[in-house]
């Protein structure tokens, strides 16, 4: 089986692939809340990302 890096060249593409990365880690029983260092080496920045619940909408989307 491979593995096919996804192609993010928006901010909209960000979101898209962010949100399906915390429903399937949400979805397999892991805790997303809180905060996550991503370090990166050399070749690129470091960066620190904070996840929090938010209250949903009262209409879906």
């Amino acid at each position: 089986m491979t593995t096919e890096e996804p192609s993010v060249t928006s901010k909209d593409a960000l979101n898209e692939e962010l949100k399906a990365l915390l429903r399937t880690a949400y979805e397999n029983g892991v805790d997303v809340e809180g905060g996550f260092e991503c370090r990166n080496g050399v070749e690129h920045p470091d960066w620190d990302v904070i996840v929090t619940e938010v209250e949903k909408n009262e209409h879906p989307e």
